[in-house]
């Protein structure tokens, strides 16, 4: 997994009608069709798909990620309860996929905000007040935004500081690039004694690698 340190980086804001979009689930996000595959890569194909095509499937110039200044964006803005609907890790797959790395909205389904920090992104709940002026200021000229993990700040492009919480276990994590695997391997020396004083004190026992 990536670590995730500080992120200088340009955002993009999903809106309908001018306002951060709520209840945006795994589906809008990736599409059932786009889960037939187990690899990570090649998923920006089907990221919100059906928010970026036309019915003729030709890219719509209004979606936000469709447009030049917001392409490359790896900071996400959005409404309340992001990433409801079913636990496909497609989910952020598909994010990592098109270079977003920190998502902003006011609160996460449970077990997309689980995922993010197993694969590499950061998470980030904010008031939406704070979140829709985060947004407003994606369409400026300058909207480059830092992400400080370290010190749990996101600096806007009006130059304004906003503290975020994080959990410390998992600040630790991402700022290491250790999922779930990666955790577990740092205690192998530990693992590894183990299974050595435990060979030699119950030789009856099988070994857990037999």
């Amino acid at each position: 997994m990536q670590a995730f340190t500080t992120l200088l980086s340009t955002a993009a804001a999903l809106t309908d009608k001018g306002r951060l979009m709520a209840n945006v689930d795994t589906d809008m996000i990736i599409p059932k069709q786009f889960l037939k595959t187990t690899e990570r890569e090649g998923l920006s194909t089907g990221l919100f798909y059906e928010l970026k095509t036309k019915a003729d499937g030709s890219p719509d110039p209004d979606f936000v990620l469709n447009q030049p200044a917001h392409a490359n964006a790896g900071i996400l803005i959005a409404g309340d309860n992001f990433g409801c609907g079913s636990s496909r890790e497609h989910a952020p797959w598909a994010l990592l996929d098109q270079g977003i790395t920190c998502v902003i909205a006011p609160s996460f389904a449970d077990i997309f905000h689980n995922n993010c920090f197993k694969n590499g992104i950061l998470p980030i709940a904010l008031p939406i007040e704070v979140c829709e002026a985060m947004a407003e200021q994606t369409g400026g000229p300058n909207h480059r935004f830092t992400v400080d993990l370290a010190q749990q700040i996101i600096t806007t492009p009006e130059g304004a500081e906003i503290r975020f919480n994080i959990d410390p276990g998992r600040k630790q994590s991402l700022l290491e690039g250790l999922d779930d695997i990666g955790q577990t391997l740092q205690a192998a020396p530990s693992i590894d004694a183990f299974e050595a004083r435990r060979s030699h004190e119950t030789p009856w026992l099988p070994r857990s690698n037999a």
